[in-house]
């Protein structure tokens, strides 16, 4: 358990609701030993952690946007990447090892986690467990019926007869773990535009939707 704790990046105060969040019903049905009452409760707070990090990361977004980016990013094939990077699964307590690689028990064990953070400490501590390792999954979560911002500055550019963007990376600040990126990218001297995010892909992101915002 100490070796999960450090790649989970939280130490427990009662490492009993960490056992029971990699618990599978395969090996007790009580579900105040298993995962699937923890799994019901991480689930909402999975979905409404994302919904206030999306609402601040695009605020030009309309909420017909932010909902195909919400699905995308809480949806089970999603959890199950994070859980397998993290290699959760190698934790996960089940009767046989084909139950811990399907992707809808990958997915509870991560949503479990996540209501066990925050039974064990507080909101803070599970949101920040959800912004760590969901941050560079957010900029690519596109809307899937528009065009990324980058994309569809680039295109501006060229209708303009204009050279590619070039995105300056201004500032890294922060840790290591939860660094702040700051990038600008111009139109000419006296029009340009900054994006900030949790890593270069979703700043450039953000500068392109802004300056995408003051060229319209």
């Amino acid at each position: 358990m100490e070796k999960l704790q450090q790649i989970l990046q939280y130490r427990f105060n009662n490492l009993k609701l960490l056992q029971q969040a990699l618990t599978h019903s395969s090996v007790t049905g009580n579900e105040h030993r298993n995962y699937e009452r923890l799994e019901f409760l991480g689930d909402r707070v999975l979905g409404m952690t994302m919904a206030h990090l999306l609402y601040n990361m695009f605020p030009h977004d309309r909420e017909g946007a932010l909902a195909q980016r919400h699905v995308k990013l809480v949806r089970a094939e999603t959890v199950a990447e994070v859980v397998k990077r993290l290699k959760i699964d190698d934790y996960i307590i089940a009767k046989d090892k084909e139950t811990t690689q399907s992707i809808n028990v990958l997915c509870d064990v991560g949503e479990a986690i996540i209501g066990a953070i925050y039974i064990d400490s507080n909101i803070e501590e599970a949101i920040a467990f959800v912004e760590r390792n969901w941050c560079d999954m957010i900029d690519m979560a596109d809307t899937g019926s528009e065009k990324d911002y980058k994309t569809r500055l680039q295109e501006k550019f060229h209708a303009l007869k204009k050279p590619v963007p070039v995105y300056e990376v201004v500032s890294k600040e922060g840790s290591e773990h939860e660094p702040i990126w700051t990038v600008k990218v111009a139109f000419n001297d006296e029009l340009f535009a900054f994006g900030h995010g949790k890593n270069k892909k979703a700043a450039e992101q953000q500068a392109a939707q802004n300056l995408l915002t003051k060229m319209e």
